[in-house]
Order: C-alpha cells, then structure tokens, then sequence
C-alpha cells in the first residue's frame, strides 16, 4: 500500500509525457531555412541566360558558375561562344583603376557590353569604370550630376533624346542634352490631370503613355477621376499620425476611373495636343485592372510612321472591346469591329502581346476567345473586315513574338497544343498570315522561353520543367538547333540535399477534366508516415497558384515548410487561365469558389495515390487573392479544412478596386437590402469557422485596403469565433521589412495547429544566414 502513491506519481508523469506535443528546435527550422531561395539559388550554375544583343548580330550573357560567373559572347551566324574578354586582365585592371582588389571569379554582376563589344562599363562600390577590351585599361568615369527631382519618375524617348514627366497635374518635357523644360499641357488638375497613374490598387507619379517610334509623339490621357470614391490609411507612430489619401474608386460607383485620350506632338515647334473624337473610355484594359503597362499606355500601338495609333477600348464590365485606330494629326477615330462576350473579354496576363498592327500591308492581327480557344485572327486594316482565321484547334496562342511581313509569317508562343503535355508548357511556333503550315520550332517536351536576335534571323531557346533544370540552346528561325550555350549543373544543389516538386495531375470537380499541379515533400520522406497537408492557394481568375512551369531552384517557401513535416500542394483549379475559355470562366460571378472545390478534389486523389497524405489534417494559405480564398475555404468547407492562413485577402469585392470585381463578379446589381456580390464575401459566412484561423494584414496596405480583413474580424467576433489576429503596423501588401516575420509565423501556426508540434521561440529568418 506504501508503494501505490510513487506508483500513481509515475503513471501521472508517463500521462503528462504523452499529452506533451512533439518539440522542433531552431536547428530544425535553420535546416528547412536552408531550403529558401538565397540558400539555394546560388547552388545553380548555368542557368538564367538573359541574352543582349550586340549591333553586329552576335550577343552576351552573364552566367553564374561554381566559382563564380562568366560573361559569354555568342555569334549565331559562326556558331561561336567565347569569353567576352579576358576576365583576369579586366580584373587587374579594374584592382588598379578602383584602389580596390578585384578577383577574375567574382566581377561585379553591374558589367555592360558596348555595342560594338569593345568596351565594357563597370560598376564597383557605387562608382563606374569604363575599361577598353583592347589595351585593357580603365578609367573612373565622372560622377554622374544627381538626377533632376522632375526625372524621378520620367518617361523617356525611344532615343533617348526627350523625358516627360508630370508636375501639378500636367505633362512637361525635358530636352536631356540642355536641360530646357517646355510645358505640354495647361488645364490638368486635381483628380482630372494627364497621363495620371492611378488604378485605385496601385498609383505612383510617374506618367502612363506610349512614344511614337521617332520620339516626336506621346499617347496618353486625361485621367478623369472628379467624383470618385477615396481611400484613406493612417500610419502608426508617436504623435499625429500621417494621412493617406487617394481616389480609389469601388465596384457599383456612379463615378468611375474614365480616359480622355490624347496625342502630345512635341515639335518642332510649339508642343500640340490633339485630343481624340470620341467620348472618354472607361479606364479599362484587356491586360489587367489597369491601363499601365511598364509606364506604356496598354492596348495601344504606334504605326511605325507615328501617323496613326491603334488602340483598344473596354467597356466598363468588359464584356465589350472596340478596337479603333486615331488619325494622330487630326483626333479622329474610326472603329474597325468590336469583341464580345458573355463574362469578360481577355486574358489579364496577356492582352497586349497578343496582336501586331501592320500598316504596310493594311492588315491587324487579333486574338480572340470566340470559339472557345484563344486564336489569332487576320483582319483588313482599313474596313475591319475579317480576312481569314490564322491559328486553330485545341490550346492557346500566349504570345506573338514576331511578325515576318516579308515571308507573312507569323512566330507564336502556344500552350496546351501537344497532346500528352503539360498543357502549361510553352512552344514556339510559326504559321503563315493565311493560317497555314503551322510548324512546332521547340520540339522537347518541356517549357520553352524564347528571345529572337534583332534580325530574326536565330532565337534563344531555354527549356526546363519544374523538376529538370534548363538547357540553353541557339537555334535558327526554322527550329534547326544551331549550338547549345549552357546546361545547367544542379550537382551542388542535390548534394545539399534539395529534391524537386513533384507535378502531378488529377480530376478537377466534374470528375472529368484535367487539372494540373505541383507537390513538395519533406526531402527525408518516410513512406510509412502520415503528413498533413498544407494548401498553399492563389485561385485566380487572372493567374493561378503554380505559376511558371520553368525551373526554380525555390518556389516561395513550400519546400522550406514541407521540410518542418507537411506535403505542401499547389493546384491550378478551373477558374484559372491558360486553358479553354470555358475552364477559365468556370466561376464567372460566384468569386467565393475560388477553385476549392478543384483543391478538395484533386487532394482526395493523391491521398488515395499516396497513402503518406493525410487528408484528416489538411491547411490552407494565400496571399491577397490567396488570402481570400484561405478564408473561404475555412468557412465553406470547415469540413474538409482544419487551419487556414489568410494574408491580406479582398474578402469582399465591394471594398476592393471597382476593376477587378467588375471584370470577374459583373456590375454590382442592387436588389431591396442586398446585391450580387454579399453572398460572395467572406464575412458573410464568417460564422461557419470550425478550425484554426490566423488573418493578417499591413494597416498601410494601398492595394489591398486593411478594412477587407476587418470585416472579417468583425463577423467572427459577432458570431463568438475564436480566431488569431496579426497587423503589421505600417507595411503595405507584401509587408516589405516584416515578411520574414510573417513566414516565421505562418510556419509555427502550422507546426503547432495541424502538425500538434510546438515550435521554436522567436526563431528569426536571416539571422544565421547573416551571422555566416
């Protein structure tokens, strides 16, 4: 009897043992650290050729090797490679030049060829150097002056000869050799200036237009955004606090973002505005929800001459486009013929590359979704008459990359073309104007980024899959494989311990169609476990959740994560694009699908694959978009879902950007008390919550406004739901100097909610790396 309490001691102390959750330390997230982007990036050699061409045909490249990196010089016409100069030489040269020792392995990446390929400019710890090829000598060039404030944010010509800018609302222009400043416009003002940039979601101070080839024209606008809605944010500091204003118009205003188009002549001469004959567009776009594209004016193409500007209108639901051509001389328009559509017209990751004006011949070539795929399509310039179908069949045109009048042949990127592919791997093609022999140039079965000399007479051709590293070959402009550059060597990669995602494809919803998607397990995989899964989500309807097909050495932190004991799972669902219009459109005006029902699917298929899949404990994170969808999974399929990560999401539309809603939802449609759009956002499910939810957001977010997440907050804490909170106080949508923070975080809410682990304190991402 004497011995029964130290026996109940013992049991209770084996009891408490076994409720202890599993602990990982700091070594374990350090080892899964290890698995990022800076860690592993640099183990690849050969990879990442980004080719500029030289004046006389040939091209270089930088090349990161074992050691360091080399400069190579390609002529295509002799089949050559070589070093571009002598790297030893230039080194001495530059140790001399500088003060500084410089190695032969380790140039500074901020080297440029001359065009003739004589010369080289350096940068090296903030100064230039300008270093002859021939005697090998280098000079410090001379500090340059500090750019003019009005520069900043300038648009300069083609030739390098003139820069516009705004300041007060107006367009200025700059002559860059004397400095004069001559004023282009007059009546800009508040909320009505020219060439504002301002989509509501992203704004800055520099202009959005496009110069006519001889640098002697700028199409742009008026931006009319009188009356609009406007967002306000305030910054968290000691003392008053800073205000954040801005015009951000939302779905269902009466007064919307519009376009007054105009043409600014610069001279000779006194500077003349033409101001086109047509009521203001809606600011709209086939590209995106903008009409920036890189500063350039999307949807518009000069004629080479400059006497014409071909361009696209949108309707503000984008269900309508009109492409029209302005007299540049004159403001007067004619439209040729419009494109119609029962959801939304365009693909917002492509639109601008996808048609070429060619005034010499007076035809257009245009894209459309109207039988189901995107095609090309020939039209008569002048009466916008159809002439003739270019491409045809299953898959997509992506891209136009070059048109050859001469020959009238046209060279496309397209996707889903090649039966028993990845249907997300990119060709080049070539098929003539008349839609005939259409010709594969890229046979291997892989996903192939091209870049044609100049001339067009070669391409670079570099091809990969997500699991084989890429190999970069010259080819000609008939497919004939011309000289291999580089195959990329990922031995130290491998030995480090690294393993490739693993694609995978499975039946979306219906059981029947396709979807397609990437898988990462823990590199020391035991099959005979059970891993939680952790979804890592961006629905769509402008891109998907995998992204690229190329290599990647890292993609974001879904390797680092599956190393701390999850299989992480990226599926592009139907609702996505860069399949057939119907897949696209699969969630047209029911936003809140958000692909979940193609994720549940497709997880429920490799779980029955793979017995070490654990779809009893399943997670689910994104960002913006993603994060959106995080939090609907949680509240319409808390059946299925467990924890969920919702990071800076446009839970309802209403209080997101009119563009993107507009386009995907349809025009806000009031009925009594409700609309179109409540049932679609997140908190009007909020009450639904079973599991573990974290919501994040930056109080300063300008794309994504904070009160999105807040309307969240407010449902769950008015349906009694327990749920995790994190702000970051001043950070914007990607959380800039806090995202580490926020990668440390995500991974403990899943190391301690779906894996039943307790993880490290305070474990900093960077620390060691920096400490190293």
């Amino acid at each position: 009897m004497r011995r029964l309490p130290l026996l109940l001691l013992l049991l209770t102390a084996v009891s408490a043992a076994a409720q202890t959750p599993p602990a990982l330390t700091a070594e374990d997230y350090a080892r899964a650290e290890r698995f990022l982007a800076p860690s592993v990036a640099p183990l690849v050699s050969g990879a990442g050729v980004r080719p500029t061409w030289l004046s006389d045909g040939r091209f270089w490249y930088r090349v990161v090797t074992a050691t360091g990196a080399s400069f190579v010089v390609v002529d295509p016409k002799r089949g050559t490679r070589g070093d571009a100069f002598d790297a030893a030489r230039l080194a001495q040269s530059l140790t001399t030049a500088s003060g500084t020792t410089v190695d032969a392995a380790q140039l500074p990446p901020a080297i440029e060829l001359a065009p003739d390929g004589r010369a080289v400019t350096v940068g090296l710890q903030n100064r230039r150097f300008t270093c002859d090829l021939q005697a090998y000598t280098c000079v410090a060039a001379a500090p340059a002056a500090p750019p003019s404030p009005a520069l900043r944010n300038a648009s300069t010509s083609p030739d390098g000869r003139r820069a516009v800018f705004i300041r007060e609302h107006n367009l200025w222009m700059r002559e860059m050799a004397t400095g004069a400043e001559t004023q282009l416009t007059t009546d800009g003002a508040e909320d009505f200036g020219y060439a504002t940039d301002n989509a509501g979601w992203t704004h800055s101070d520099r202009p959005v237009g496009t110069w006519s080839p001889d640098g002697g024209s700028y199409a742009t606008f008026q931006h009319d955004g009188r009356g609009a809605s406007r967002m306000h944010l305030t910054s968290t500091n000691v003392g008053a606090p800073r205000l954040d204003s801005w015009a951000y118009p939302l779905p269902g205003d009466s007064a919307v973002f519009a376009l007054q188009r105009v043409v600014v002549h610069l001279g000779p001469g006194a500077p003349r505005v033409v101001r086109l004959a047509m009521p203001p567009d809606a600011h709209r776009s086939t590209v995106s929800d903008h009409v920036a594209c890189g500063g350039a004016l999307c949807d518009a193409q000069w004629y080479p001459d400059g006497s014409a500007l071909a361009f696209v209108s949108s309707s503000r639901d984008h269900k309508t486009a009109w492409v029209r051509v302005a007299d540049a001389r004159t403001g007067a328009v004619r439209t040729l013929f419009e494109e119609r559509s029962a959801t939304q017209i365009g693909d917002a990751s492509l639109g601008e590359r996808l048609w070429r004006v060619l005034p010499a011949s007076n035809e257009l070539v245009w894209w459309s979704h109207r039988d189901g795929w995107l095609h090309l399509y020939l039209y008569d310039l002048a009466t916008g008459r159809l002439k003739n179908r270019i491409t045809a069949g299953e898959g997509n045109v992506e891209e136009i990359v070059r048109v050859d009048e001469r020959a009238r042949q046209v060279y496309f990127v397209g996707a889903g073309k090649e039966a028993g592919r990845d249907p997300y791997f990119h060709h080049l093609y070539r098929i003539g104007l008349d839609g005939r022999g259409q010709t594969l140039l890229t046979p291997e079965d892989a996903h192939h980024a091209v870049t044609f000399a100049p001339d067009g007479a070669t391409f670079v051709d570099a091809y990969s899959t997500p699991n084989t590293p890429p190999v970069t070959v010259v080819r000609g402009r008939d497919g004939r494989l011309v000289q291999t550059l580089e195959r990329a060597d990922v031995s130290r990669l491998v030995a480090a311990g690294w393993r490739p995602p693993v694609p995978f494809r499975v039946k979306g919803r219906d059981g029947t169609t396709d979807v397609y998607g990437l898988m990462y397990l823990p590199t020391r995989l035991d099959s005979t476990r059970k891993y939680p899964i952790v979804n890592n989500i961006y629905p769509g309807p402008q891109t998907g959740s995998v992204g690229s097909r190329a290599f990647a050495a890292a993609r974001g932190d879904h390797q680092a994560l599956a190393e701390l004991g999850f299989v992480v799972v990226q599926l592009d669902g139907m609702g996505t694009p860069g399949r057939s219009k119907a897949f696209a459109d699969a969630y047209y005006g029911r936003m809140i699908d958000n692909t979940l029902p193609d994720q549940i699917a497709g997880m429920r298929e490799l779980a029955r694959r793979h017995a070490y899949l654990d779809t009893s404990r399943v997670g689910i994170w994104g960002h913006s978009g993603g994060g959106f969808a995080a939090a609907a999974a949680m509240f319409t399929h808390p059946e299925f879902f467990d924890v969920g990560i919702s990071e800076s999401g446009n839970h309802d539309q209403r209080n997101y950007e009119d563009d993107w809603g507009e386009r995907y939802q349809g025009l806000l449609a009031r009925t009594g008390s409700t609309d179109n759009y409540a049932a679609e956002a997140t908190q009007t499910h909020a009450g639904r919550l079973r599991g573990k939810l974290l919501l994040a957001h930056g109080m300063m977010d300008d794309n994504v406004p904070p009160s999105n997440t807040l309307l969240v907050v407010d449902a769950l804490v008015k349906a009694g739901k327990d749920f995790d909170l994190l702000l970051f106080p001043n950070a914007r949508h990607g959380y800039g100097a806090d995202a580490a923070y926020m990668t440390r975080r995500r991974w403990d809410y899943f190391v301690r909610h779906l894996a039943g682990a307790e993880p490290p304190k305070e474990y900093r991402i960077g620390q060691r790396a920096a400490a190293r």
